[in-house]
């Protein structure tokens, strides 16, 4: 790497295990040359916690700070900074101290969900965020394992609209880039629904550079194949885009991206393409 990266974490003081802070911490030790540095933003997301003076899981005091972020950081060698926010507008904060600190990935904890209609509780503020981060935002999952040696990158290589093929372009660079720095290695998938949408096979492989087993272009919804893939690979991180607010229309949810991180079990890294 050419400079060391900067990680973007998100830390809820209302949450009891701080899962997007530990794999930091495990991810750095798993990347070539310098640590990561490391900036803990701590703020609550007002749309999925409860604010009122209730909950006793927000009143935090110094020694919280201490077990819980300063000292897991600095035993593991990392240097970092530390930030507390009060904002209401959660995800805005988040990308504005982002863009403050310059930062390469954000690390977002996604927490499960205990509505029998999806398996983890996405606010649309988070959806706002993958719309709005102007880095990768990446969604880490509780169970979902730390290592990073088998990277999946989706693309959609039958995509017409320029804003589509410049995001495949910056899945692709993205995913190389972090299989090289985790020494990982990179399988990409291209998901089709009938033969009048069938990739171009022979582009994947010239644009990517893999060999072709590791280029898999499979019939079925993204969502559908993406999973299935990543489970039989055994992926331990998925590269997927999500067009941003200038890239799409009105609505703010893209229906292929919520059902492909709906239906995966890992770490799932987003890029958007404003």
């Amino acid at each position: 790497m050419s400079k060391s990266q900067k990680l973007f974490v998100v830390v809820d003081p209302n949450d009891t295990h701080h899962i997007a802070l530990e794999r930091a911490i495990i991810v750095s030790s798993l990347m070539k040359g310098d640590k990561p540095k490391v900036h803990a933003f701590v703020a609550v997301d007002g749309d999925a916690v409860d604010t009122r003076s209730v909950n006793d899981h927000l009143f935090r005091d110094l020694t919280w700070f201490e077990q819980n972020i300063k000292s897991p950081l600095a035993n593991a060698g990392i240097e970092y900074t530390l930030e507390v926010s009060w904002s209401s507008e959660w995800q805005k904060s988040i990308m504005e101290s982002a863009k403050r600190f310059d930062a390469d990935l954000i690390y977002l904890p996604v927490h499960a969900s205990s509505s029998s209609n999806s398996r983890f509780f996405f606010t649309e503020s988070k959806w706002e965020l993958l719309k709005g981060a102007y880095c990768p935002v990446v969604l880490i999952r509780p169970g979902a394992k730390a290592q990073r040696k088998v990277i999946l990158a989706a693309v959609n290589f039958q995509a017409q609209r320029d804003v589509q093929i410049e995001l495949n372009k910056k899945i692709l660079a993205s995913a190389k880039f972090y299989a090289e720095t985790y020494g990982a290695d990179l399988h990409v998938i291209n998901g089709y629904l009938d033969s009048m949408s069938y990739p171009d096979r022979g582009k994947l492989v010239s644009e990517t550079g893999l060999p072709n087993d590791k280029i898999h272009v499979e019939n079925g919804y993204t969502s559908d194949v993406v999973s299935a893939l990543a489970e039989k690979i055994g992926a331990d991180l998925i590269v997927m885009g999500t067009l941003g607010q200038n890239g799409m229309t009105k609505t703010r949810r893209g229906n292929t991206s919520e059902r492909l991180i709906a239906a995966v079990d890992t770490d799932v890294m987003v890029l958007n393409h404003e």
